[in-house]
């Protein structure tokens, strides 16, 4: 059965990353749940803005697939950009339509974690203080009704960019957030978090850019295999992105990828039926 993973949170959770930025990651076994039923990703996982680009969650799935090649890997994408932990409120639309997803997910699947990011839109200092609080009674309300007791909830920090970019004055605090997601992982059990030292931003100064969106996926990956917190970035973890990204493909992911190239406008009908006519000649 496929193992698959709720990704939860605000924009840095959704992606933002450019994707002309980094190589495209293409394969087989790691589906997306659209419109009810699983699919070949392809990136942006998510739509919930115009904006939406690369995550976090494509580069976690190569990398669990690294240690699962027999495996199917499916993302269940219910993040929504610019959303506090209000908006995330028990019985809320946005709470309610990541469940009844994780539930159409169950019926094919067995949900084996939780990927969360989110946080920007609670750095006022007095919704920070409150924020392990509210956090509590949100993954608690998941955990039961998705019955998920002890799965694996992996949470990341805020970048350290947010004081320096064009909407820099709303994020002074942003340690204080940072701070909650800590105590808050540390004091729960199955509950991990996850550095984001190191990473980049967009031109926005707000939301991380695709290569580090691509190590951060990397850094959920240690966390959720070694069950631990990850205090620090990895020596490792570019040398893993790159064999993520030579990985040979199959026939068939080639064929997909030139398929999506020409339905999104990249190549032409003539290099396109080219290309397939070599493709299968071998």
């Amino acid at each position: 059965m496929t193992s698959s993973f709720l990704l939860i949170g605000q924009s840095n959770m959704a992606g933002r990353g450019f994707a002309h930025e980094v190589p495209a990651i293409v394969n087989e076994s790691i589906q997306t749940l659209r419109n009810g039923h699983w699919q070949t990703m392809v990136e942006p996982i998510h739509n919930d803005k115009p904006a939406a680009g690369i995550g976090l969650a494509s580069s976690f799935a190569a990398a669990w697939r690294l240690d699962h090649p027999d495996n199917t890997i499916g993302l269940i994408p219910a993040a929504e950009g610019g959303t506090s932990l209000d908006d995330w409120t028990v019985g809320g639309p946005l709470f309610d339509r990541a469940i009844a997803q994780a539930k159409l997910a169950q019926r094919s699947s067995a949900i084996q974690g939780i990927l969360w990011h989110q946080g920007e839109s609670d750095c006022q200092p007095e919704r920070a203080q409150v924020y392990p609080e509210k956090l509590t009674v949100i993954i608690d309300a998941i955990r039961h009704q998705l019955a998920l007791p002890t799965t694996p909830l992996i949470m990341g920090a805020l970048g350290d960019f947010l004081p320096l970019g064009m909407h820099g004055k709303h994020f002074s605090n942003y340690p204080l957030v940072n701070k909650a997601l800590e105590t808050y992982a540390h004091n729960q059990p199955n509950c991990c978090y996850v550095t984001a030292r190191g990473l980049t931003a967009n031109p926005d100064g707000l939301h991380f850019n695709a290569q580090s969106l691509r190590l951060f996926g990397i850094r959920y990956y240690r966390a959720y295999s070694q069950k631990t917190h990850v205090p620090d970035p990895s020596p490792t973890e570019n040398e893993i992105l790159t064999s993520l990204y030579n990985r040979p493909l199959s026939k068939r992911e080639e064929i997909f990828r030139l398929e999506n190239s020409f339905a999104t406008g990249k190549i032409s009908i003539d290099a396109f039926q080219k290309a397939l006519a070599t493709l299968k000649e071998f």
